[in-house]
């Protein structure tokens, strides 16, 4: 299994995004993804930087650690062509170290372009079409397409990679886990599902990448890390079919206005436990993922927690896993 660093968006300034992976790769992190979104999940996190200049700074501020987007959503904020330029030009910057994570995406990044939120048999089918388009361009020549959703009219890349960009798909059900296996090169999930990785592997994604993430809220005192998950991450206890929904950070406030402490710790590792943080990679690895990235709550946490993890996280781990 390997192990990387998650660059989260919403709640960190733009040049640190850049100086935390930089020092990530310092200290041996195997990879790293970044969120791709126009909205903090909660007002109090405060940020929202435009991960694509992020990523082409840390592809020149960088040498070695492989980057990913996680994810990116290619149905409305983004025409699908204009992702695949992007990422083409990322591959090139980066030197072939570029994945391109792809999701279907949530209401409170996409509905800033003003055309609503489909239902999600619609957004399925947006996004199928959104990833054939992308990997016709990254073949190189002319395309036209004119879908049920998109039309592309004689569109060309000119500056591509020199093997084309790895594709990761986002699954959570039995269609979308289909439809990876069908296009994508990797998995990815923020959730342990078993049935979906399975699904992958038999519909010719065996052997590829399965990416996962943790959130982690490291601290020695257990009890101010718990707080400090809840006050920042609360949001993450409403599941995932509200998280799509859900149009706006007084939203997400809302919705998780009866979380308590003791839920968020259910689902955020908090503390310095390295039992507890090898028990939940257990249980991503025995879902039959192969790659574990740690999203670390709060930016002025990162520090710590990467120190953490190079003298204690990472050599516990991968003595256990690798």
């Amino acid at each position: 299994m390997d192990f990387g660093y998650t660059l989260l968006c919403e709640q960190t300034p733009p040049k640190q995004l850049v100086t935390d992976l930089v020092a990530a790769e310092e200290l041996g992190f195997d990879y790293s993804v970044i969120s791709d979104h126009y909205f903090p999940w909660l007002e109090e996190q405060g940020h929202s930087a435009y991960a694509w200049s992020v990523l082409g700074a840390l592809a020149q501020a960088t040498d070695r650690i492989p980057l990913m987007t996680f994810v990116t959503c290619p149905i409305m904020r983004y025409h699908p062509a204009v992702v695949a330029q992007k990422a083409a030009t990322m591959g090139v910057l980066s030197d072939g170290r570029f994945t391109l994570g792809l999701g279907a995406g949530e209401n409170l990044n996409e509905h800033v372009v003003g055309r609503g939120w489909p239902s999600v048999d619609i957004r399925h089918e947006m996004f199928a079409e959104a990833v054939e388009i992308i990997k016709k361009l990254f073949g190189g020549g002319y395309v036209h397409y004119r879908g049920r959703h998109y039309t592309v009219d004689s569109a060309k890349l000119y500056d591509l990679p020199e093997n084309p960009v790895p594709i990761a798909m986002a699954a959570f059900g039995s269609r979308a886990a289909e439809l990876a296996a069908e296009h994508a090169d990797a998995l990815v999930s923020d959730q342990p599902v078993p049935e979906v990785v399975r699904l992958f592997g038999e519909r010719s994604g065996q052997g590829k990448p399965v990416y996962g993430q943790i959130p982690v809220s490291y601290g020695t005192d257990e009890e101010e890390a718990v707080q400090n998950a809840y006050r920042l991450w609360k949001h993450g206890t409403t599941g995932w079919k509200v998280m799509a929904e859900l149009p706006g950070p007084v939203n997400f406030e809302a919705s998780a206005k009866t979380a308590r402490p003791e839920d968020v710790a259910e689902a955020v590792v908090c503390g310095a436990d390295l039992d507890r943080y090898a028990q939940m990679v257990q249980q991503w690895a025995d879902a039959g993922f192969t790659h574990i990235s740690f999203l670390q709550i709060g930016p002025d946490r990162q520090r710590k927690f990467r120190d953490w993890a190079r003298s204690d996280l990472l050599p516990a781990l991968r003595e256990r896993f690798t």
